[in-house]
């Protein structure tokens, strides 16, 4: 069942999520993220974060994968329950 569309850093932990659509705000870093596989479609988990609560640790497609917060934040998710 999906719930809740939010982005990335919106995530609470041990959630997972199905990735919608990258936000304007991602144009300086797009590259990097598809390059790492964070494409539509995709199946995304938050694991943890750091001490300070930057960065992220998510785990997709079989490996885990830190991501900036703000890189997190342009990242459109639709929660799944």
């Amino acid at each position: 069942m999906v719930t809740a569309l939010l982005t990335l850093d919106q995530l609470a932990y041990g959630k997972q999520a199905v990735i919608v659509k990258l936000l304007p705000q991602s144009t300086p870093f797009r590259r990097k993220l598809l390059a790492m596989g964070i494409t539509p479609g995709c199946k995304v988990l938050v694991v943890r974060s750091a001490p300070l609560g930057d960065p992220l640790e998510i785990e997709m497609r079989g490996f885990f994968l830190s991501l900036r917060r703000k890189e997190a934040a342009a990242i459109v998710v639709k929660e799944l329950s």
